[in-house]
Order: structure tokens, then sequence, then C-alpha cells
């Protein structure tokens, strides 16, 4: 490209596009990328500050913004994502469907440490709906080295930076114990609360049992659920280290295994993991979850409902942002709360 003078520019094509800012009325561009610049464009292109206009001359080896912002597109294209149009030269991305979002971390490290370009996105492992804005891409100058783009794919590699998991269909069974709950001293305020958050993965209750703190009796219980259909279960209650709270012995005597019982998070610490079989969760949510906003339950649902199997050092990372300020008012996901 080359630095003109504006008023000699009649006939060049512009190699950007030109933005016009009127406060409280519109940023956008007055003159895209490509358009060739007429008379009576001049008197426009000085109104808005342009004394200079660059003009594309193509030259070997170089390539425009979009052209590049284009290849950064490619090392995150994967199903259920959504480009926009290059604009100003850069395009962003936003979400197909409801999911979760998995970002490779240390790749797109990689990628933002090769000079003069840059890929942004939200978090990893959080949730994400559809028509929701994950990513935004571009490069620093308006023409760049296209040997610089082709190290930007060989530190990207051959998989797709950026993938959404959609939620998988799941059917819940709740499992309440206490003997306070099940002798009627108290009623139930666990079960209602599970039941919403479900429902924002639109998860199927089976239905829910309320149990006395009988071991043998809590385990027949998650079994018998599971003979029913039942690939997620959660149980609420008796999740502490009191002599009388025996859910989590309850559950390990399924034959489950246990991946955690303790978590570095708060609100949470006292979660339970574990899996049964070919891979059914089983959850021991402690009380936090009945009253607290957001707890770990609300980290590990959405990778849980992805069909993922998390393992302890999966829970082990939360512990860097696993502290949840309680907020007077909420704004999760769009806070720091489960973000390393």
């Amino acid at each position: 490209m080359k630095l003109i003078d504006t008023k000699q520019a009649v006939g060049h094509v512009l190699c950007h596009d030109i933005t016009q800012i009127i406060p409280g009325v519109t940023k956008d561009a007055r003159f895209r990328k490509g358009h060739v610049v007429t008379e009576e464009d001049i008197p426009v292109l000085l109104s808005i500050g342009k004394k200079h206009l660059y003009v594309w001359e193509k030259t070997e080896g170089m390539l425009h913004e979009d052209e590049a912002a284009e290849i950064l597109w490619g090392l995150c294209k994967n199903d259920h994502l959504i480009p926009s149009e290059p604009k100003e030269g850069k395009i962003e991305i936003t979400a197909g469907v409801d999911g979760l979002l998995k970002i490779d971390t240390e790749r797109l490290l990689k990628v933002n440490s090769v000079p003069e370009m840059m890929i942004a996105t939200t978090h990893s492992n959080f949730p994400v709906r559809k028509g929701d804005k994950i990513a935004g891409m571009r490069v620093i100058p308006l023409v760049i080295e296209e040997e610089k783009m082709e190290r930007a794919k060989a530190a990207a590699g051959d998989t797709p930076l950026i993938e959404i998991i959609p939620y998988e269909k799941k059917k819940a069974a709740i499992i309440t114990t206490g003997s306070e709950v099940y002798s009627g001293l108290i009623e139930d305020k666990f079960g209602p609360v599970i039941r919403d958050k479900l429902k924002e993965y639109d998860v199927e209750v089976l239905g829910q049992s309320i149990m006395d703190d009988e071991k043998q009796s809590i385990t027949a219980e998650i079994l018998k659920w599971i003979d029913k259909g039942a690939n997620m279960i959660l149980c609420t209650g008796g999740m502490s280290v009191d002599p009388d709270d025996t859910t989590p012995s309850a559950i390990k005597d399924t034959g489950a295994q246990i991946v955690s019982y303790g978590a570095p998070v708060l609100p949470g610490a006292m979660f339970l993991l574990a899996y049964y079989g070919d891979g059914i969760p089983i959850m021991g949510l402690p009380g936090c979850v009945m009253y607290a906003k957001r707890t770990i339950f609300d980290l590990v649902l959405p990778r849980v409902m992805a069909g993922e199997i998390l393992d302890k050092q999966s829970l082990a990372k939360y512990g860097h942002g696993g502290l949840c300020l309680s907020c007077d008012v909420c704004t999760f996901p769009n806070c720091g709360f489960g973000k390393a």
C-alpha cells in the first residue's frame, strides 16, 4: 500500500475501512476496503479528518488485514462456530449452539506470541448460549508478512483452537438425605434449587427420594434410580464430616469410583464427584448449594452436561479463581469465579 494526498485519491482503491464517528449516533465504516474513491467522496473524507489515505498496492509476500484475519479464523474454525464478515480487519465468532466452550489455551498462547496478531477469547470450560460472542481476532498492522501468518499456522497445529461441545440429554434423580427432612421436622429446600439449576440445561428430573441417614438405604436408592434410567445422580445433604452424615460412604458402597471428596472452591469445599459403571456421574452436593447463588455445582454441571469425565486434577485447578466473592448483584458467569 502507499500513502497519498486525499485530494489526489480519485480513482484509487482503499486498502482498509475508514470509520466515521458521530458521538451518540454512529461508529461505523463510512467507506469500505475496496471502495474506489470518487470526486464526491473527497469532501466527506476530509470532513472526517482524512487528509491522507492508504491505497492498495499488491506486493508479493504481503497480506491485507482482512486476508490475515481469515487465516486466524481458519485456526479456530470448527463445528458450531459462526464467524462474522471481516470488518476493519477483525472477525468475531459467536456460538452456534448451547454448549461447553473449550479453548486450547497452550496453543492459543503460542499463536498470540507470534508478533503483530491476536486472538482473544472468553474463558474455557464455561457454558455458552447460542449467539454468545466467544472470540475475536485480527492482525495489528494494515498489512502483514505472509511468513508471519505461516508461523501462526505452525503454532496452532492441525486442530482447531476453539470447540463447543453441545450438551447431552440427561435424566437425573435427586436423593435428599437427612433425618430432619425425612421426619418432616423441616421442609426440603434443596430439591427446588436443584431443579431450577437443572432446568437451565434441559435436564429431565425422573424424581426425588427423601431418605433417612441410613447408609445401606441410600446406596440402594442410588442403584434403584440408575436401574430406572437415571444417568446422573445428585445427592443432597449428609456431606459433612459429622458421624451422622453418611452420604459419601453410601455413594462409595455403590461401587462407584470416587474422583474426589472435597474441592478447592468456596462455596463448595465438601463437594463429592464419583462415576458409576461406564461414566454415570454421581455428585454429593454440600449444603451451600441450597443457599449460595453460585457454587462448585455451577462450575462442574456444564462440564458434566457436555459428557466430560473430570479427574482429580480438573477439580484441583479450580483453586485459582475458586473463591466466590458473593457479590450483591451476581453476574456469573461474567465474573472471576471459577476462572484460572
